[in-house]
Parts: structure tokens; sequence; C-alpha cells
């Protein structure tokens, strides 16, 4: 049936290039196995941007008719019954070309190489190179400036690599960086942090590494949290990063992040150093493996082992340090931070590989990760409800009433760490009332201060509402402020966001010029103001004005 006006399809530019090579590819002329010409010579010979290169190249790796082999090239992969249809189908856009228009009479046909013309994706802008300080990378064909700036990554972790990190995303213009660790500066680390110097000893990681920063980039805007990634920073930080990049020395954190991040959809890239060696990976959720899946079954073994005593975990995450060296830290931190600024601009990444780098003899190899279907990090938590409240002013009981407004009276709220209830010595029989989150509780105050045993643990990690404590803030309980709480009835899972902590989580004002010590002065005032006004008494439903501001 003849549809009339119908729209004509055409193909860009990009699709036709890799129309071209999947031809190619197809006639032989690039043997299975092969390597591609370098894309400086594509370039030249399709008389195309780099950037539409690439889109084209990306078109063929997900077609599995070429791969990426890290720093060495594209390579050409073999026709089989599961790509052969879709290079016919590519090789068929080759033809998606503009029909050439009549010669007038007499005129001879053009002659010497085609060439396809440029289209202009990016506009050539002559940067200032004197009051320009990222003038450079308006030169690059794919930068884009505007991403970059507006771009908001958290960095994980302050040493030896988290320097490196942070001092890249700072040079390149990154506009948002949050730094965390919960570590102090001590000269040891002198060696090999390009951010600490001498008058640092003792002060926290994260604050010299943002105050350094700043120097390094006044235009950027930089937050430092001094805390534990496990269990002092909401997942309403984590939602809000476009990249996370993890700095870590330990299991226990790492597996903290990957879980955090493929909650809430967010991609996070690991880096790892040893004396000369190195490893960098890039998780992201549904896209291949996680950094659960990767570990060994001696490995969950350990994990196992560590967790078997709640206590013990905490007072067992790093037993040593783990020897580095300048050069292996400068290696991997740079590689993060570029996996980091291609994630940001949305360019290709190999999600769920690792890829190892041996300084010893400077080789460098890439292997891929299986997906466990078991994973227990594979969860995304979906639409996630705002809620105008926050963790120090809201208590347990407030926040199971909100839940079991929406999922009815059996509902209860599902805590991320146990909450210890009390110790009780089995051998005099003394019993203490604790009601502290497990992070807060060392494994040596488990033990009696009378006979010198352990004690017997009561804890629990869900909320009725109910309970003699409900009256508790969250804050209290162990749920970190911006935090993204769990409710759940026999059916299904809420999840509620503590909305009410942004401005104050969440900020980005660090080191900026404005008196920040008289800014937190007046807002603790406010707080304390609101929490004694009457006439501010929350209503008697805790639902009452809540928004739902975002959804996954």
């Amino acid at each position: 049936m003849n549809i009339p006006n119908a729209p004509i399809t055409r193909k860009s530019l990009a699709e036709i290039i890799a129309g071209k090579l999947a031809a190619s590819i197809l006639d032989g002329i690039y043997a299975p196995g092969t390597q591609l010409a370098t894309e400086r010579d594509l370039v030249k010979e399709f008389g195309v941007s780099r950037s539409t290169l690439r889109e084209a190249l990306k078109i063929l790796l997900d077609s599995r008719l070429i791969e990426s082999r890290v720093s060495v090239g594209w390579f050409v992969c073999a026709i089989t019954a599961g790509n052969a249809a879709r290079a016919r189908e590519l090789a068929s856009w080759a033809r998606a070309e503009a029909p050439a228009q009549a010669r007038p009479a007499g005129q001879e046909p053009p002659t010497g190489p085609r060439r396809l013309p440029v289209t202009p994706e990016k506009p050539l802008q002559i940067p200032n190179l004197k009051t320009d300080r990222s003038g450079t990378f308006q030169l690059i064909s794919w930068w884009e400036r505007e991403k970059v700036e507006n771009a908001h990554v958290m960095v994980v972790g302050a040493g030896a690599l988290g320097n490196e990190v942070v001092k890249n995303l700072a040079l390149m213009g990154v506009g948002h960086i949050l730094i965390v660790d919960f570590d102090t500066v001590e000269m040891a680390n002198l060696s090999r942090s390009v951010l600490f110097r001498e008058s640092d000893s003792s002060r926290d990681k994260a604050e010299v590494a943002a105050a350094r920063v700043k120097e390094l980039n006044p235009n950027v805007k930089v937050q430092y949290l001094h805390g534990d990634i496990s269990n002092q920073v909401g997942l309403g930080i984590f939602r809000r990063m476009d990249v996370i990049i993890g700095c870590l020395d330990n299991r226990e954190a790492r597996l903290a992040v990957n879980r955090f991040a493929y909650w809430v959809g967010k991609p996070w890239v690991d880096g790892a150093i040893q004396e000369l060696y190195g490893l960098v990976r890039v998780f992201i959720p549904g896209q291949g493996a996680c950094f659960e899946c990767s570990l060994t079954e001696q490995a969950r073994r350990d994990l196992a082992v560590r967790y078997s005593c709640p206590l013990l975990a905490r007072e067992n995450v790093l037993l040593g340090k783990v020897p580095t060296t300048p050069t292996i830290a400068s290696i991997i931190g740079a590689m993060q931070a570029q996996e980091a600024l291609k994630l940001i601009h949305g360019m290709p990444v190999q999600a769920g590989k690792v890829t190892h780098f041996n300084g010893l003899t400077n080789e460098m190899h890439t292997s891929a990760y299986t997906a466990r279907e078991d994973c227990e990090s594979h969860w995304s938590y979906g639409e996630i409800s705002e809620l105008p409240i926050s963790a120090g002013t809201t208590t347990l009981a407030d926040l199971a009433r909100i839940a079991q407004s929406d999922l009815g009276p059996d509902t209860v709220i599902e805590l991320d760490q146990e909450l210890i209830l009390s110790l009780t010595c089995p051998q005099c029989g003394t019993h203490e009332e604790i009601l502290k989150p497990m992070s807060q509780v060392g494994f040596k105050a488990a033990h009696c201060p009378a006979c010198g045993i352990l004690r017997e643990i009561e804890m629990t990690h869900t909320i009725t509402g109910k309970e003699p404590f409900a009256r508790m803030s969250l804050a209290a309980a162990g749920i970190p402020p911006l935090h993204v709480v769990r409710a759940f009835n026999a059916a299904e899972y809420r999840f509620y966001e503590l909305t009410g902590d942004l401005g104050n989580t969440l900020h980005f004002r660090h080191f900026e010029k404005q008196d920040n010590r008289l800014m937190a002065t007046a807002l603790r005032q406010s707080i304390r103001l609101h929490a004694v006004s009457a006439a501010d008494e929350p209503p008697s439903n805790p639902a009452h004005g809540r928004v739902t501001l975002w959804k996954e």
C-alpha cells in the first residue's frame, strides 16, 4: 500500500562508515584477526571527524564484528552464524549515501579518492590560552566542556591512588568532586601522595586532598566527607553522582561501594595497586559482571569468616598496610580518571572486565569476568520516594508510620546494619543496654568488663515502629543523612530517601569564598529554632507533604 508523503529515512554519517567497514569485512578485505588501520588513518581515509569514526566503531563493536584490545587497537572478528546477518545489514547501510546529482552534459566524472563529507558536529573554536585554563581541551574533537563542568564524581579513598585520581579530575576541570575517606595523614603517606605535606600530619585525608584540589583548580567545586563509606555515606549521595571512583585497599569497602552503586544504577571505576602491579576495572549495573561477581571462592570464604562475628568484622578490615610506589599509583590513577572521563562523555568502556598492568615487564592485558546469576549485588531500587525529612529529626516510629501508610500495618523498616540492643555475659549474668548501631560498638567493648569473655549480643535489623526504642532518631540508629531506607511487607519493597538532608549533606561549598563556619552556625541555629517551635510541630500523619521528585 502506498503511503503518501512517508518520511524518507537516511542513515547518519557514522552508520554509513560502519556499513563501509562491514562491507570490507564481508568482502574479505579485512580478514578475521587482522588489525584495522589506526583511527588517525581511518579519519583521513573517510574524511570524517574522530568522534564520528568512534561512533561507527562502536556500532561494529556492538555488532560483534570487531573487538578492542586496550592500548593496541581494533581487530576484526570472524563472521559466524551469530553476526553474519548483522554484518549484511550494516553493509546495506553503505548504500544510504545521498544520491549523486546529475552531471552537466559533457562534464567528466571526478577523479581521485572519494571523501565523505565532514559533519559540523563540533564547531571549531580558537581558545584564548592565556586566559582559559581548559582551552587546549577544546581542541579535542570529542571533548564536551559542558558535560565535564557539570559532572559530579565521588572519589572514595584519599590515599596514594586517590591523590592521583582527584589531581587528574581537578586538572581536567571536572566540575564537582566529592572526596570520602575516614583516615588521617601520617608521615609514611608523603612518599606516594602528591597532595599531602609534612604540615598535614594527623589531619583528615579527605579535607587535605579537597583543599589541595581547590588550589590546583579554583574553578571546580569540591566537598569532603570524613567517614566510612560502608555506613556513613547516604545512598542519596550515590544516586546524584555521574561516576564513583574507588581508590580502596580492602574487599569490604569495595563490596559496599559495589552494592550501593548497583542499587541506584550508577557506574563505578575500581583501582588497586601493590608494589609495581595494578589493575583497573569498570562496573556498570546491567552490563556484565560486578565486583562481587569477580570474587573467588576463597575471597568469599575470607569474607564469611570476618563476618561470622559482626563486631569483629570492623576490627579486622585492614591488618596491615599495602606496599606501593608512587609510580604505579600515577599509572593506575590516570587510567581510572580516564575511564571516568569516558563515562562522563558517554564513550564506550569495557564494563565487567579487568585490565592488569605489570610494571616489572610493562605488559598489560584485559580479561572478562563472568556474571553470576545469584549475585547479591544485582538489585536495583527502582522508584525512590523523596521525603522532606532528615535523619537527625525523624524517629524510627515516624518512618515506620510513613511506610505503613503506603504498604499496610505489617510493613517493617529494614536497616542496612544491625542495631545492637544489649550485651549479656553468659558467665556472670551482667546485662548492659546498648542501643547503638554495630559500627559504633567495637569488638573489645563486647567483652564483659568483669569476666573478660565475649558477651552474648542481642541485635535487630528490622523495625516495626512499636519497639520501646522506636522514638530514637534515624541518625542514632546508624542511618546516615540523605540515605535511602528500605521498607517491605510480604509482597513488595518501597524505598524512601531522606531528602530533607540534601542541602546540608551534598553542597560542594567547601573552600568557597564565603565563611563556611558562619554559614554552619546559622544552619544549626535555624535547625534548633525549628525543633522547639510549637507552630512547626509535624502533623499527625508523618507522610503528609511528602513528594516524589525522582524516578529510576
